[in-house]
C-alpha cells in the first residue's frame, strides 16, 4: 500500500526509498502474498484478478444466524468493515485511477497468471473453505438479480444505521472508508445526508501539521481520559492540589455524560436482557462500548469517591458483570465471541476476525469489579471466575499476552493491578512467578522495553534494544502491585525515568505502543508516554514515603 501510494504520489520508483520497499517485497514472494485487505484493494485498482481476494458475496447478509458464518459470530471491527467490504467486492468495483498507475514490478509471477494468492491457506479446514467459496465463485452468476439487490439493500440499511454521524461507522478508518466508497458506489449522491456525514466523519480523523500529514485510524478520548484520571489521582493522592482535584472532577464528569444506558448495540445480541452501563472508547460511539473503557472509567470514578458518580457506578457494574464469557474471561466488546473456527476462512489471515477474552482486558474488569464487590455481594462469583482464569493464561515464565498493547509487559502490567484489588496475596505462586518475570527483563538502564516484533516472535518478549518511557511505567507499577516497591529494581527502574524526564516534564516515546491488529498494524497512542511513567512516579513516592 505504501508502495503503491508514493508512486501515484509521484515518488520515482528508482528512488532509494521505493528501490528499498520495493526488494524487500519481492524477497518476501511479491505483492500477490501480500495480506487480504491489500489484496482487495489491489483488485479495486485493477492491479490483481478478482480471483485472487476472498469470495465474500453480499447475499452473505442473507444467511441465518444458524449457518457457520453470521455476522453476529465475529467481532465488532469485522462487522463494521466487511458489511459495506461485501458490497464492494461483490460488485467488483473499480477504483478511480486517472493517471494509470500500476505496480507490475513487484510481483514476481504476472497477476494474471498467478495462481497462489492463497498459499497461506494451510490448514484441512481451512483448505475444505477455501474449495467451498471456489465452488461459490463458480456458482455466483447464477445468483438472481433480485437476491443480490436484496441482500444489498440489507447492507446498506445495516451500516446507514450505524453510520454514527461524525464520528463515523464504528468510529474505525477501514469500516469508515469502505462505508463511504460504497455508498460512492450505490450512487448515492453527493449531497446526500449520508454520504456528506460519511466524508466529513473521514475528514476529522486527518492530522495536517504544516508540510506534514496523516490520517488517524481512530482517536480515544475516552480511553486517555479515564488513564490521564488514574494517573493524576495518584499524584494527587497525599498532597492533594485543588487545581488537580478540580480538572480530575472536570474530567470524570464529562466521561460521566458519554455513558452508554439505554442506545441499541450489536453486543445486545448475546446479551438481550442486559441493562446498558459501558463506554466506548472514542467520543460517540454507541452501538459499540466496549468492556475495557468501561472498566478503566467505572475504577476512576470509584477511587474519586464522590457519590455524584454512584449511579454510573453502579450500572457500570451490572453491565461489565453481564459481558463476563463463559470461561470466566472478558473480551472487549461482546461476550463469548469465541467461534475459533472462523479464523481458517481465507478472509481470517489477518487473525484478528474474533473478540474473544484475553488476560488485559480481564485483569482491567477484575481490577473494578474487585473493589466493587463490597456493595454488590453478587460479584463475588464474578471476580473468582476471572481469576481462575487469569491463573489459566499465565505464561510459563509468568507473563500475560497484552492483546490491546505492547505486548507481555502490558498484560503482565494490567492483571497484577487486577491480582493486587482482588486481594491475591503478594506471595502467591502467580504473582511470584510474574514479579520475577519482569525483574529478569529489566534492562541495563534501568528501564523497560518491548518490540512489536514479540506479537510474530514470542521469544522477544519483554525484549527492545531501548527502553521506553510507558513501558518502564508498566512495569514499575506492576511491580508494585506485586508488592517489589522496596526492590533495587523499582528504584533502578524510578531513576531512569528521572533521568529520561524532558525539560517540559513529559517523556517522548517514538515506537508505536500498541497493536491495532497484532502482526497486522499497530497504533501510536500519544499519552502513553506522559500518564504512565507520571502513574508510576507517583505511586512511588506515596509508597516510599515516611
Amino acid at each position: 500500500k505504501v508502495y503503491f501510494a508514493l508512486k501515484c504520489a509521484g515518488d520515482a520508483i528508482d528512488t532509494p526509498h521505493m528501490t528499498k520497499a520495493r526488494n524487500w517485497i519481492l524477497a518476501q514472494g511479491g505483492a500477490a502474498h501480500a495480506n487480504v485487505f491489500t489484496r482487495i484493494m489491489l483488485a479495486m485498482f485493477e492491479q490483481i484478478p478478482w480471483r485472487g481476494v476472498p469470495f465474500i458475496p453480499v447475499e452473505i447478509m442473507l444467511l441465518p444466524k444458524w449457518f457457520p458464518f453470521h455476522l453476529d459470530k465475529v467481532s465488532y471491527w469485522s462487522r463494521t468493515v466487511m458489511v459495506p467490504l461485501f458490497i464492494l467486492c461483490s460488485y467488483k468495483v473499480k477504483a478511480r485511477n486517472p493517471y494509470g498507475i500500476h505496480i507490475r514490478e513487484l510481483f514476481t509471477v504476472d497477476p494474471n497468471e498467478e495462481r497462489n494468492y492463497f498459499s497461506h491457506v494451510k490448514t484441512p479446514l481451512g483448505r475444505a473453505i477455501l474449495a467451498a467459496e471456489r465452488f461459490g465463485r463458480f456458482l455466483e452468476p447464477l445468483i438472481p438479480r433480485s437476491m443480490r439487490q436484496r441482500a444489498t439493500q440489507k447492507a446498506l440499511d445495516w451500516f446507514t444505521e450505524r453510520l454514527n454521524g461524525v464520528d463515523g461507522l464504528g468510529a474505525i478508518f477501514p469500516a469508515m472508508v469502505n462505508a463511504y466508497e460504497a455508498l460512492d458506489h450505490l450512487g448515492v449522491p453527493p449531497e446526500d445526508p449520508r454520504r456528506r456525514v460519511a466524508k466529513e466523519a473521514l475528514e476529522r480523523l486527518l492530522v495536517i501539521d504544516g508540510d506534514i500529514a496523516y490520517c488517524q485510524p481512530c482517536v480515544s478520548p475516552v480511553w486517555d481520559t479515564a488513564l490521564t484520571s488514574l494517573a493524576l489521582q495518584e499524584a494527587n493522592r497525599l498532597d492533594p492540589d485543588p487545581e488537580t482535584a478540580s480538572a480530575l472532577t472536570h474530567g470524570l464528569r464529562w466521561l460521566a455524560s458519554k455513558q452508554v444506558t439505554d442506545a441499541p448495540g450489536d453486543w445486545r445480541v448475546n446479551r438481550p436482557g442486559l441493562q446498558g452501563g459501558g463506554w466506548a472508547f472514542q467520543y460517540e460511539n454507541p452501538y459499540y462500548p466496549d468492556v475495557d473503557d468501561s472498566a478503566v472509567v467505572a475504577q476512576a470514578m470509584l477511587q474519586a469517591e464522590d457519590p455524584q458518580f454512584d449511579h454510573n457506578l453502579e450500572l457500570a457494574a451490572t453491565w461489565i458483570a453481564g459481558m463476563q464469557s463463559k470461561n470466566g474471561g472478558f473480551g472487549a466488546f461482546d461476550a463469548d465471541n469465541t467461534h475459533y473456527y472462523l479464523n481458517h476462512i481465507p478472509f481470517a489471515d489477518h487473525g484478528a476476525l474474533l473478540d474473544p477474552p484475553t488476560a488485559d482486558v480481564s485483569g482491567r474488569c477484575a481490577m473494578f469489579l474487585a473493589n466493587k464487590k463490597a456493595s454488590r455481594p453478587e460479584l463475588h462469583g464474578v471476580v473468582d471466575a476471572c481469576i481462575e482464569y487469569l491463573r489459566k493464561e499465565q505464561e510459563a515464565d509468568g507473563s500475560w499476552f497484552g492483546r490491546w498493547g505492547t505486548n507481555y509487559i502490558y498484560g503482565t502490567w494490567s492483571v497484577l493491578l487486577g491480582y493486587e484489588t482482588a486481594g491475591i496475596p503478594k506471595d502467591d505462586p502467580s504473582v511470584r512467578k510474574a514479579v520475577e518475570w519482569l525483574k529478569s527483563v529489566q534492562r541495563p538502564d534501568g528501564g523497560w522495553g518491548e518490540d512489536n516484533f514479540s506479537y510474530h516472535d514470542s521469544s522477544l518478549r519483554g525484549r527492545f534494544h531501548t527502553s521506553t518511557a510507558f513501558q518502564t511505567g508498566l512495569a514499575l507499577i506492576g511491580l508494585m502491585a506485586g508488592g517489589e516497591a522496596d526492590s533495587s529494581e523499582v528504584r533502578a527502574g524510578v531513576d531512569f525515568l528521572l533521568r529520561k524526564q524532558q525539560v517540559d516534564g513529559f517523556w517522548k516515546d517514538g515506537c508505536f505502543t500498541a497493536p491495532g491488529f497484532p502482526k497486522v498494524f499497530y497504533l501510536k497512542y500519544h499519552g502513553y508516554d506522559k500518564f504512565f511513567p507520571l502513574w508510576a512516579l507517583a505511586r512511588y513516592r506515596n509508597e516510599t514515603r515516611g
